[in-house]
């Protein structure tokens, strides 16, 4: 496996209108990573040859969501941070089944799809939205805890890379227009506080490791005042793996050429 490709596509249905498949083909990726699909179990069929797919589905309808692509065959599939792993592949249960007393809030909304493979695991997350006037924070720091205690059980037995859309940019680099964004949504201390928590347990970025220095590598753009055009964007989406593997990172595309979402797709290409 040497392309993985992270993109939160905002809603797989209107991206599939608008380019999706073509943008697909072309980025010809050994594993590929969606965010914020907004769909429930059956509501599309992808024809993927050669992939195998692996789906984690909010029980809200038209909501969150992730999802894996993957050439190789997975291992093992995981879709809780902080809930007994059902057995079976089921990618979500129903609300009225009477597994659902025992899943926790954090895991009702399908934020994340984990694959074991041979060599590592892939972590697909789409990291909760703190919301105006964080609103929501104290729902992100306890999704932030479990998410580490989850990541970092699975690096015990082998190395672990996480993609997606972490919500978050973590130092003033990461956006375009740090000083009036600082304690909002995204750039709250808290939220980066987290950010550095998870790299400190043991994962490096390796795009940032590779670029200390350069400005302007955003991954998402608002729909206003032609912020995209203008390059006015944040640095969200992110690859972040364990130590052990950057000698074996070969680059970490960004890319911003590629419409279809707010969001742009991100790459690890791997030796």
């Amino acid at each position: 496996m040497k392309k993985l490709i992270s993109w939160n596509v905002n809603g797989l249905r209107a991206s599939l209108n608008k380019g999706f498949m073509e943008q697909f083909e072309a980025l010809d990726a050994d594993l590929f990573m969606l965010q914020e699909i907004k769909l429930q179990e059956g509501q599309v069929e992808l024809e993927l040859p050669g992939y195998y797919q692996s789906w984690s589905y909010a029980l809200k309808k038209g909501y969150s969501g992730t999802a894996i692509f993957s050439k190789e065959k997975p291992l093992r599939v995981l879709r809780y941070v902080d809930s007994p792993q059902l057995a079976g592949d089921n990618p979500m249960i129903d609300d009225k089944a009477e597994e659902y007393v025992h899943l926790s809030d954090l895991d009702r909304e399908g934020r994340v799809t984990a694959c074991e493979f041979k060599d590592f695991w892939v972590v697909n997350v789409y990291t909760p939205n703190a919301q105006p006037e964080l609103a929501r924070l104290d729902f992100r720091m306890r999704w932030e805890d479990a998410f580490r205690r989850f990541v970092s059980g699975l690096a015990v037995s082998k190395p672990v890379i996480i993609g997606g859309d972490l919500n978050c940019a973590h130092e003033e680099i990461d956006l375009a227009r740090p000083k009036p964004n600082r304690g909002k949504p995204g750039f709250s201390d808290e939220e980066r506080a987290k950010l550095t928590q998870l790299l400190d347990t043991g994962f490096a970025d390796p795009l940032r490791e590779r670029n200390p220095d350069v400005p302007g590598l955003y991954t998402w753009w608002s729909y206003r005042a032609n912020a995209r055009a203008n390059n006015v964007g944040w640095r969200i989406d992110y690859f972040l793996c364990s130590p052990s593997l950057m000698p074996h990172v070969e680059d970490t595309p960004i890319y911003a050429e590629v419409f279809g979402s707010d969001h742009c797709p991100v790459g690890l290409i791997l030796k």
